[in-house]
C-alpha cells in the first residue's frame, strides 16, 4: 500500500523525471514528504518564488523536449506561477503544473486559499485536471504527460487535494504514454514539390517548437538541396546555423529591412513549425492577411506545423501540413523529386544576396555612440564562448542589441519567451545551468527584468551554478518610455527607475560582482566572471537608448 503522493512520485520517476522544481507549501506537504525517499532518483529545486518556479520549469520543457514538472501551493503559489503557464502556452512549451488544494470536503466553502483551478487556468492550459481518487492516479497521469505532449505542447494543470495525497492504495503504476507524432502524406509531399517546381523566389521561415539537432541537421540539407535561403521566427535563431551561407537573418523586433523585402517579394514562403505571429510577421505587415481581395496571387504559402489547429488561423496556406519538423523534413530530403534546374541559377543568386544582406545588417552598430556599445560587448562574448553556450533573454529594448549581435550555431542555445514577459531571462538561465552544466550560460536582462525575478540569484548560489548575469542598466522601463515618447510626448510618468547597486547586491548574495562603464572595461571582467567559480553579476551602466 502507497499514499496518493508515492504514487504519483513513482509515476514521475518511471516517467524520467530527474528534476522538479517548487516553492514548498502545506497544501502538498505529503508529495514533498514523499521525493525524500525518492532523492538519489529525483532532484528538488527549491526556488524563492512561484514565478520563478515556473518559468525554470518551462525552460527546462524547452530545453529538453520533456515535459518541466513543478509543485506549487494553493492559491497565491498557484496565481503567481500563471505567468510561466502562459509562456508555455505560447511557447508550446511541455509542462506540468502540480497545485496542491484544499481538502475535498472544503470544496465550496470557500476556503483558506481556495481557487477554483478550472476556472482560473482554463484559458492558457491545455487542460486543467483533478486527482480526486488515489486509484486513478497513475491513469490521469498518463493522461496529463500525454495531453502535454501531443500535438501541439503546452502546459497541464494538475489539481491535488491534500487529503487525497494522503489516502493509500495498492493501484500498480502505468508505463509513460508513447508519444506519436503526425508525417506528410505522399500526397502532402507530391504538392509541395509541385509547388516548389514552379518557385523562383522561394523563402523557408522556420520556428516554433520541436527543433532537435537532427531537424536542424535535416533543414539545412533541405534548403541545401533546393537552394532557399531560411529565416528564423522571432525569438527561434537556434532553429538555424546563423553562420550557414543559407542564413538570411530573423524576423523579430526591428528585422532587417532587406529580410523583410525578400519575405515580401519571394513567390513561395514554407513556414516550418512557426507560428505566424505578429512578431514574427511585423504587426500581420509582412503578408497580406487573406480577405477574399488582398491575397496575392503570385504569392504561395506552405505551412507546416504539429497539429492542425494553428493551420489557416490568420493566413490562408495554400497547401497546410501537419507534421512535426524532424518528419517533415526526413522525408522532405528524401522525395525522388529534386530541385528544378531551370531554377537553379536564379535561386542561388537569391540565396547569396539574402545572406549577404544579413552579413551586413549584422556587422552594423545600431545602438548609440555611448561610452559602453552593446555592438562592441557582444563581440567579446563571442570571441570567449562556445558554440554550445546558451543564452537566455527577458524582454525590453535591450535584447534587439543582444540577439541581433549574437550567431546561434545549434537548437538548445536560446532561451527566450515570445510572450514577452519580463523577468524570465533569470530562472531560465538556472534551469539551463541544471541541465547542461557543463555549458557556459548567459542570461541577459534588463534593470527592471532582473528585478523582476533576480531574488532567484539565490537560489543559483545555493546550488553552486555558475550562470553569468549580465544586467543592462539604464534606470528605466526603455520600451515604455520610448513608446510614451512615441504616443504622449513630453509627457513621461512612471517609467524612470531608481535601482541597487547590482554588483553589490550580487556580492551580498554570495556571487561575484563587477561593473562596467565604458568598452573597453567589459572584456577583463567578463573573463574574470567565467574564472571565478560562481555565479556572476556583471552590471552593464549605459544611458537611456
Amino acid at each position: 500500500m502507497r499514499t496518493g503522493a508515492e504514487i504519483l512520485l513513482d509515476g514521475l520517476v518511471g516517467y524520467g523525471v530527474d528534476t522538479i522544481f517548487c516553492v514548498p507549501g502545506e497544501s502538498y506537504l505529503a508529495a514533498l514528504d514523499a521525493t525524500y525517499d525518492r532523492k538519489n532518483n529525483l532532484r528538488v529545486i527549491t526556488c524563492r518564488q512561484e514565478g520563478g518556479v515556473a518559468y525554470m520549469t518551462e525552460a527546462y520543457g524547452k530545453l529538453t523536449g520533456k515535459p518541466g514538472v513543478c509543485f506549487v501551493s494553493r492559491g497565491p503559489g498557484a496565481s503567481n506561477a500563471m505567468i510561466g503557464v502562459h509562456t508555455a502556452a505560447q511557447d508550446s512549451t511541455p509542462m506540468l503544473v502540480f497545485v496542491g488544494h484544499i481538502p475535498r470536503c472544503d470544496v465550496g466553502r470557500e476556503a483558506f486559499q481556495a481557487l477554483d483551478y478550472h476556472q482560473v487556468y482554463s484559458s492558457i492550459a491545455k487542460r486543467v485536471i483533478t486527482f480526486n481518487d488515489v486509484e486513478r492516479i497513475p491513469e490521469q497521469l498518463q493522461q496529463a504527460w500525454s495531453v502535454a505532449t501531443s500535438g501541439r505542447g503546452g502546459p497541464v494543470v494538475v489539481e491535488l487535494p491534500e487529503d487525497m495525497l494522503l489516502d493509500k492504495s495498492d493501484v500498480a503504476n502505468l508505463p509513460a504514454p508513447n508519444v506519436t507524432v503526425a508525417g506528410p502524406s505522399p500526397d502532402a509531399l507530391n504538392q509541395l514539390f509541385e509547388v516548389l517546381d514552379q518557385s523562383q523566389r522561394p523563402v523557408i521561415l522556420c520556428g516554433g517548437a520541436g527543433w532537435t539537432p537532427k531537424a536542424s541537421e535535416l533543414l539545412t540539407r533541405f534548403s541545401e538541396q533546393q537552394v532557399i535561403p531560411v529565416a528564423t521566427a522571432f525569438r527561434r535563431s537556434d532553429s538555424f546555423d546563423n553562420l550557414h551561407p543559407n542564413y538570411a537573418g530573423d524576423l523579430g523586433i526591428n528585422p532587417n529591412p532587406e529580410l523583410v523585402r525578400l519575405m515580401q517579394n519571394s513567390d513561395l514562403i514554407i513556414t516550418i513549425a512557426a507560428r505566424l505571429g505578429d512578431v514574427t510577421t511585423s504587426g500581420y505587415e509582412i503578408f497580406d492577411v487573406p480577405d477574399g481581395i488582398s491575397k496575392r496571387d503570385d504569392q504561395k504559402l506552405v505551412h507546416v506545423f504539429i497539429n492542425g489547429e494553428e493551420l489557416n488561423s490568420v493566413y490562408h496556406a495554400d497547401l497546410g501540413i501537419v507534421s512535426h519538423p524532424e518528419l517533415f523534413l526526413q522525408l522532405a530530403c528524401h522525395h525522388e523529386k529534386n530541385q528544378n534546374p531551370a531554377h537553379q541559377d536564379l535561386r542561388r543568386r537569391g540565396v547569396e544576396k539574402a545572406h549577404q544582406d544579413y552579413r551586413a545588417f549584422f556587422a552594423q552598430p545600431c545602438d548609440p555612440d555611448n561610452n559602453l556599445r552593446m555592438f562592441d560587448v557582444m563581440g567579446v562574448i563571442r570571441k570567449h564562448v562556445d558554440n554550445d553556450t546558451i543564452l537566455t533573454f527577458g524582454a525590453g529594448l535591450y535584447t534587439v542589441f543582444f540577439q541581433r549581435y549574437y550567431q546561434f550555431r545549434q537548437p538548445g542555445t536560446q532561451l527566450a519567451s515570445t510572450n514577452g514577459s519580463m523577468g524570465y531571462s533569470v530562472p531560465a538561465a538556472i534551469s539551463a545551468k541544471l541541465q547542461k552544466p557543463q555549458s557556459t550560460v548567459l542570461c541577459f536582462a534588463g534593470d527592471g527584468c532582473f528585478l523582476m525575478n533576480g531574488q532567484e540569484l539565490a537560489t543559483a548560489v545555493q546550488y553552486k551554478l555558475n550562470v553569468i548575469f549580465l544586467v543592462v542598466n539604464n534606470s528605466v522601463y526603455g520600451t515604455i518610455k520610448s513608446y510614451q515618447e512615441r504616443q504622449f510626448p513630453d509627457r513621461i510618468v512612471a517609467t524612470d527607475l531608481q535601482n541597487p547597486n547590482f554588483a553589490v547586491l550580487a556580492e551580498a548574495y554570495g556571487a561575484f560582482g563587477g561593473v562596467v562603464e565604458k568598452t573597453e572595461e567589459f572584456e577583463p571582467v567578463f573573463k574574470e566572471a567565467l574564472c571565478c567559480g560562481k555565479p556572476a553579476v556583471i552590471e552593464l551602466r549605459v544611458e537611456y537608448f
